[in-house]
């Protein structure tokens, strides 16, 4: 058994800081809860539920997204890896599987209690996780009690709104979902903790990929399903293709080498790091956006061709918008390379309202478009 250790805050200067075993052992486990989701997202789409699926979507990926997110910045500054710190990681773990399996009720039915019950193991865990550091690390004793009190009082609001009523409305959700982000605005303020940038930026572009592995596992199975319905057709041919430049692309565009210069303090690092909401909901989104034209294509699809289009052409402009504010425009890049995103997400969203028989346009478009800005990025050096 591993020696149990002091939990004490980490150098944020720590050479050759990487992720362990134990935290990419942790990123397959949302990894599952992503790929349920995503998998309910573009099956509501298909059958033409529309505000359900976003709905569904939206706030289960939130709790799968917002989990992840506080283990990763907490191992980031308190990972001792002892006995004690695997076994509750390994209590978090399990609750993410718990949360999966309630994934498909929160979409048809809007139930999340059983959804609840996985993030509630999730985040009480984190909260024991803090509480230790906290009767390990006088120096950030303070800060350690506010994220332990405010993840406990969240939970409290999630109990008494999944408990009394059953089921939950999108504004009582989006209340619950301010709470929780309000938790380290207010626990860090004056006393930040010892998060690594170099490790942050690697745990975030890890995660990143496993959800683009997961992307092009999901499409890789709707393909195989369309071609035991159809055959190989010019049709799928095109859509695998444009598919993978996609995918391809928006995985160049994203990593950035210098993107541990952006993390300096907490006023940058906070919204860089909640900003990723979006990033990862729209690698996730994609998914669900290759089924769904893939339903148009085999006719079990209830869209219309414009609507099967945006489902691919939405979460590649999101993509793109998102990406720029975070990763580009804070490396001081010119007016062009802004201008040339924005013009970027704007043409893949129009691409979906061109007349067609199929949305394959979009995903022609799209492909095009991203690929156009990887050039245009490469050989155009920041400022």
């Amino acid at each position: 058994m591993r020696q149990l250790r002091t939990m004490r805050a980490r150098a944020t200067d720590e050479p050759h800081r990487a992720a362990t075993p134990l935290e990419l052992f942790f990123d397959l486990f949302f990894v599952v809860a992503v790929s349920f989701a995503g998998s309910q997202l573009g099956h509501a789409l298909s059958a033409g539920h529309l505000s359900e699926a976003l709905i569904g979507y939206l706030t289960a990926f939130f709790a799968i997204w917002w989990a992840w997110m506080n283990f990763t910045w907490f191992a980031s500054a308190y990972d001792t890896d002892d006995w004690v710190y695997r076994v509750i990681t390994l209590v978090q773990m399990s609750g993410v599987l718990v949360l999966a399996a309630g994934i498909s009720r929160a979409f048809e039915h809007h139930d999340y209690r059983v959804f609840w019950v996985g993030f509630l193991v999730m985040r009480l865990a984190m909260a024991t996780q803090w509480l230790r550091a906290a009767a390990s690390d006088p120096g950030h004793r303070r800060v350690a009690l506010r994220y332990a009190i405010g993840i406990c009082l969240a939970q409290v609001y999630w109990l008494v709104l999944f408990v009394s009523w059953g089921s939950t409305l999108i504004a009582a959700f989006a209340l619950g979902a301010v709470i929780e982000l309000a938790v380290p605005v207010w626990a860090e303020r004056g006393t930040r903790t010892n998060w690594h940038p170099h490790h942050i930026a690697e745990r975030y572009g890890l995660f990143t990929i496993i959800m683009m592995g997961e992307n092009v596992m999901a499409a890789t199975i709707s393909l195989r399903g369309a071609l035991s319905a159809q055959g190989l057709t010019p049709t799928l041919v095109t859509l695998a293709i444009g598919s993978l430049v996609i995918v391809f692309a928006l995985w160049w565009i994203y990593f950035d080498p210098d993107t541990p210069a952006i993390l300096t303090s907490n006023r940058r690092a906070i919204p860089w790091g909640y900003g990723h909401y979006l990033i990862f909901a729209a690698v996730g989104g994609l998914s669900a956006g290759i089924e769904v034209v893939l339903a148009f294509v085999t006719g079990e699809s209830a869209l219309t061709r414009s609507q099967a289009g945006l489902a691919i052409a939405i979460p590649v402009a999101l993509f793109l918008l998102v990406v720029w504010a975070l990763h580009i425009r804070p490396h001081r890049y010119g007016a062009a390379d802004t201008a040339a995103f924005l013009i970027a997400a704007l043409l893949v969203l129009l691409s979906a309202l061109a007349p067609s028989a199929i949305p394959l346009i979009a995903v022609v478009v799209a492909g095009l478009v991203v690929a156009t800005m990887l050039i245009r990025r490469e050989v155009s050096p920041a400022r």
